[in-house]
């Protein structure tokens, strides 16, 4: 199973449009194919950059694809539903267990509420999806309409994560339009994000920093 294979995957792509419909109807921001292709390919570029092996990357790859489908069965606990999911998908498939089971436990863990970087596969995912934040992943809606995690994310003009091999930094960077959210409304929605990436990044062996609008927040 490469990671080209399973982009292809209509079951697998059947439930990540499903479960974003589902999230879309409770008011939660965009969980789409793109959302997942992009989380994909910035956990492979995080490792490729730290110098992990071609497999270490393609794992990654793929269970950042994948980690977003147990929102087809709930929002809640969706990551431990995702991985359930995930097991029996790739069961189908001619990857071996070990690599299916770096997989699951990737997608497992991938949620602050009940999860932390475990390995190099899950610290990737970790970093890639909770540092997408992000204008366009707010759906269509009038302004008035919009909860705080809409609002964070509208705020963000702009988001760019920074791999800084010698001083062994991953910064993420953004610029924040004040007038629409403050930092402080900000942190209080995805600090607990945040300290989970401070985590995956010291597994990989690097810190993890914070900056909005050119002030270093963590």
């Amino acid at each position: 199973m490469t990671y080209k294979k399973l982009k292809k995957n209509a079951e697998i792509n059947s439930m990540i449009k499903k479960g974003n419909e589902n999230l879309g109807e409770l008011g939660f921001t965009d969980h789409s194919e793109i959302h997942c292709s992009m989380v994909a390919e910035q956990a492979a570029r995080i490792l490729k950059k730290l110098g992990y092996s071609k497999k270490q990357v393609e794992l990654a790859k793929i269970a950042a694809y994948m980690h977003d489908i147990g929102n087809v069965v709930n929002r809640i606990n969706h990551a431990e539903y995702g991985a359930i999911l995930a097991n029996e998908i790739l069961k189908k498939t001619d990857m071996s267990t070990e690599d299916r089971m770096t997989v699951v436990s990737a997608i497992g863990h991938h949620d602050e509420s009940t999860g932390g970087a475990t390995d190099v596969v899950s610290a990737a995912l970790i970093l890639a999806d909770k540092t997408d934040v992000r204008r366009d992943r707010v759906r269509e809606k009038p302004r008035d309409e919009f909860d705080i995690h809409d609002t964070v994310n509208y705020a963000v003009t702009q988001s760019k994560l920074k791999i800084n091999l010698e001083k062994k930094v991953i910064a993420l960077n953004l610029q924040l339009d004040t007038n629409i959210c403050t930092m402080y409304e900000y942190l209080d929605i995805f600090l607990g994000r945040m300290m989970m990436c401070r985590g995956a990044a010291e597994l990989l062996g690097v810190t993890f920093k914070l900056t909005a609008n050119g002030a270093k927040v963590l």
